[in-house]
């Protein structure tokens, strides 16, 4: 029987208005983790698509149930993230184009790919999610305690759930496929991709949205972009892209604790990776026992729940 558990919560994006710049303290995690809600709402739609294909070739039942369980949880994150997303759309409507691009780049791969292909994208690219985001969730008093309560639980809910089924999409790709050598042959093309999607967004930023609402530049994650700016800065007759500031959003977190996650991303990639080993982020533990304590995990950082006390 799987351990996955389906949580519904919404995260009141209707209730008022969605700051492009929710992080007013770190504009560029505020440009980075929205462009996370885009690419979520269209791999996710993927996913759930690529399982429903993929449940009559599974013959194992337990792997059979994990993957329906797996699916719901990535369809309800897809759910609050396209929630995120409306509010953003709402304040900038030249956003849905982008939203459209995003979306189209995914249903291409499910038109035009192989399930083994996309059930290798995303075991390889669930895999890097417990590195990344336990830097992430280890450094949450800096990327997300600071900002709009709404959309810093609604990353920490999807973030930890990512953990909690770290090893569904490995287990589906192994019962379904089972070559490591095919996933790795694959990772090239799939990161790839993950980076293209990603630029759609960030290019759908600094095209929709003011600077003076994003505060960045929301290509500068992207060092051939950082650098091909400098280079403009040097070259007679050319100048730079007044796109604004190029900031990137983990360059207040520690070198060792980014060093570390790099190791883990590449790690996940290697044969015989066993997502169950890693190590994990101490706040997705105490994320599970409030919400099983009846915690509001809706607001993270602001609920008023006398009925629970602090879970240590």
């Amino acid at each position: 029987m799987t351990d996955l558990i389906v949580r519904k919560l919404t995260f009141a994006f209707e209730d008022y208005a969605v700051p492009f710049l929710w992080n007013e303290q770190n504009p560029a995690f505020s440009s980075m983790a929205n462009a996370v809600s885009f690419l979520a709402i269209g791999f996710e739609k993927m996913i759930v698509k690529m399982i429903m294909q993929a449940k009559p070739v599974i013959t194992d039942a337990a792997i059979a149930e994990e993957a329906v369980a797996f699916m719901r949880q990535e369809g309800q994150h897809s759910t609050a993230h396209r929630a995120h997303v409306r509010g953003l759309i709402k304040e900038y409507p030249g956003l849905e184009e982008t939203l459209d691009e995003v979306i189209g780049e995914f249903d291409r791969l499910t038109r035009d790919t192989s399930l083994d292909y996309r059930l290798a994208y995303t075991a390889d690219l669930e895999a890097t999610f417990t590195s990344v985001f336990k830097l992430m969730l280890d450094n949450e008093s800096a990327l997300f305690r600071p900002g709009d309560d709404r959309v810093a639980s609604l990353f920490i809910w999807h973030f930890v759930e990512e953990v909690e089924h770290r090893s569904s999409a490995l287990m589906i790709f192994d019962s379904v496929v089972g070559s490591d050598l095919y996933r790795m042959k694959m990772a090239p093309s799939i990161f790839k991709h993950v980076m293209k999607v990603i630029r759609i967004a960030c290019e759908g930023f600094n095209k929709h949205v003011p600077l003076e609402a994003r505060q960045v530049d929301a290509m500068a994650m992207f060092a051939s972009y950082r650098n091909k700016q400098h280079l403009r800065r040097w070259l007679p007759g050319l100048r730079p892209d007044n796109s604004g500031p190029m900031l990137r959003a983990f360059d207040e977190l520690p070198l060792g604790e980014q060093l570390i996650a790099l190791r883990g991303v590449i790690r996940s990639q290697l044969p015989k990776h066993n997502p169950a080993n890693e190590q994990l982020p101490a706040l997705a533990d105490v994320w599970f026992r409030r919400y099983e304590a009846g915690y509001d995990v809706t607001r993270w950082y602001t609920a008023d729940n006398h009925a629970t006390a602090e879970v240590k």
